[in-house]
């Protein structure tokens, strides 16, 4: 089920979905439309789907023969598909000078799509131009999950995974 929250400066689409399944069908959509310079914040409680959104993206961009796993203990992972993918976890990131001392700005202004786990821990620094991807825990394996355009590219990336939805 989706729904659409239209905004003045961002719009939003709902998705409820029942089971890991729909979850990775929504992350690998999000990937096959994603595009170049993409930022991701993913948002949600330990355990709602963030990195297994994360890997299904990462098919849908491309990644082929290596595992994408949570990047928690290194705290960032590359992976090139039809373009790069760079996946964060800032959960055990002391500060937002931790997460700049990555090199992340430079990922963020850079040409491939950067997903941030953990991003409301490092919004201040994140671009306002992102898709933000807020996971709510509704159930076992059901859960509620909101991507909100913040500016032009993250706008048009929702729109064209609407339009991908509808067929």
């Amino acid at each position: 089920m989706t729904e659409q929250r239209p905004g003045r400066e961002s719009e939003s689409l709902i998705f409820v979905v029942s089971d890991e399944e729909e979850t990775r069908q929504l992350g690998r959509s999000v990937g096959e439309v994603a595009e170049a310079g993409l930022v991701v914040a993913l948002v949600g409680n330990l355990g709602a789907g963030k990195t297994r959104f994360v890997q299904a993206a990462a098919e849908g961009l491309g990644v082929e023969g290596v595992p994408v796993n949570s990047p928690t203990f290194v705290l960032i992972h590359e992976y090139q598909g039809r373009l790069p993918v760079y996946h964060f976890d800032t959960y055990r990131l002391r500060d937002i000078d931790e997460f700049l001392e990555l090199g992340a700005d430079e990922y963020m202004a850079g040409e491939g799509v950067c997903f941030i786990e953990w991003a409301d821990r490092m919004d201040e620094v994140l671009p306002r131009d992102r898709l933000t991807v807020t996971f709510e825990i509704t159930g076992e394996q059901s859960r509620r999950i909101e991507l909100t355009a913040g500016g032009p590219r993250s706008q048009r990336v929702l729109e064209r995974l609407r339009n991908e939805r509808r067929r």
